[in-house]
């Protein structure tokens, strides 16, 4: 046929060519929707606009939650998200119960379980959209403002209902990127904590049976049960950890939101297309957004609170990687290979932890794990259980980067807990905690 998408009129018009959003961040949209068709042509507009309505439809908030919970399970429906069966169910809670009982051996903390669940992808996505609002609207917000602030104030007066569209647009460019973010990182997580965070509701101990059996299969001399469990270990260590330290769970995600909504745009490159641009003419508004809407540059104050982030993500990486250690060091001869399979994943920065970079604007793995899992096994050795998990009674307590270059000296010249009496540990941490950021002892340590 002679004929094009473009209609007659418009001779020679390529596939590429019948799609008038191609190069903006619009195409990012449609294309996640439903994509333009094998050729690149336009998409069925009827489909379209039933989407754009829902992206579009009010909501509180710079991003519309329901749009993106949508999105993301069509996304993770790609591929196969069998429903979980009971046999599933039960081996998740068995598994959880049984890595519980173990880690009653290698440290104080009480277990911090209070349910266990077998998720499916789709369920995943549900059960922890909590905290990715938590996560990611601080950056939509400050998104949304940079395109404000973008506009020329000549075009700000001028434009009128146009503003409270493109704004509508940055939260529906932002959703749709969350919600294909979160269908892929949907197959590739394994638990609830798999990234580091706690993603999921307090005390709930979640697997992805689908996604452990396919991590099992890349692992032939594994067997499918002792991954199940060794991943058990992990999740309720994890829990654990949480339940025990009741400041760490809102100091991870805390750092993670401040710093999204810290984040600065550079849009001094969209303000000088816009100052020049025809607001009669969609072409020229189309080359104007060509390309995306800003690009994100983090500040002086953001890189050195990611670099703390990344600490604190790598010790409690390194403790969970300690304890599980010591659980599985007389009872699984697998646990060597299947931990050091964790560290390559985790430290590589797979799909899941690429995937949260693009959500939430940062990298977020913890890179310095095994330095970590060697600082707290070290002080274990030489001062007890105790010690190892009394550090983090308090942030300021935590070891730093610095720490982390030398660990087997991390407090090598302190004294045990048990060698003190009670109220010299009581007042030597008093101390520690209201005069430390005053040059005391420990406070270079604690005011890095």
């Amino acid at each position: 046929m002679s004929d094009t998408p473009g209609g007659p009129g418009q001779p020679g018009q390529g596939p590429d060519d019948s799609n008038p959003f191609k190069g903006t961040p619009f195409e990012q949209i449609f294309s996640q929707m439903g994509g333009f068709g094998a050729g690149g042509g336009m998409p069925d507009l009827n489909a379209l606009m039933s989407q754009m309505q829902s992206l579009f439809a009010p909501h509180d908030g710079p991003v519309n939650w329901e749009t993106v919970t949508d999105l993301a399970r069509r996304a993770a429906a790609q591929e196969p998200d069998p429903a979980v069966s009971p046999a599933q169910s039960n081996a998740v809670a068995d598994a959880v119960r049984l890595a519980d009982h173990w880690l009653d051996t290698t440290t104080e903390f009480p277990s911090g379980v209070t349910t266990t669940a077998a998720w499916s992808r789709a369920e995943w996505i549900v059960e922890t959209i909590p905290v990715w609002k938590v996560l990611v609207e601080p950056i939509a917000g400050s998104a949304t403002q940079a395109l404000g602030q973008a506009m020329p104030e000549e075009m700000k007066q001028l434009a009128g209902p146009l503003m409270a569209m493109l704004g509508k647009a940055s939260g529906a460019m932002v959703a749709s990127q969350v919600g294909s973010g979160l269908g892929a990182l949907a197959g590739d997580v394994l638990s609830a904590s798999d990234i580091g965070l706690p993603l999921g509701p307090i005390g709930k101990a979640a697997l992805l049976p689908t996604n452990v059996t396919a991590f099992a299969a890349e692992l032939p001399d594994v067997s499918t049960d002792d991954v199940l469990l060794y991943l058990a270990l992990r999740e309720a260590a994890h829990q654990r950890l949480f339940a025990g330290v009741p400041w760490l769970r809102d100091h991870l995600i805390g750092a993670v939101s401040e710093y999204g909504a810290g984040m600065d745009f550079d849009t001094s490159g969209m303000e000088a297309k816009l100052r020049d641009v025809d607001m009669s003419n969609p072409q020229a508004m189309q080359d104007a957004l060509a390309g995306g809407l800003f690009d994100p540059e983090p500040s002086p104050a953001q890189k050195a609170a990611l670099e703390k982030l990344e600490v604190t993500l790598a010790l409690v990486e390194g403790w969970v990687d300690e304890v599980v250690s010591q659980a599985t060091a007389e009872r699984m001869p697998a646990a060597a290979k299947l931990q050091e399979t964790v560290r390559r994943r985790r430290a590589a920065g797979g799909p899941a932890e690429q995937t949260f970079a693009t959500l939430v604007g940062l990298e977020l793995r913890p890179r310095r794990l095994r330095d970590a899992s060697t600082l707290w096994g070290s002080l274990r050795t030489r001062q007890g259980t105790e010690a190892r998990d009394g550090v983090w009674m308090s942030p300021h307590l935590l070891p730093t980067a610095q720490d982390l270059d030398d660990p087997l000296g991390f407090r090598e010249d302190s004294v045990a807990p048990g060698e003190l009496s009670e109220e010299e540990f009581d007042a030597g941490l008093r101390d520690l905690l209201d005069g430390g950021s005053d040059g005391g002892p420990d406070g270079p340590r604690a005011a890095e």
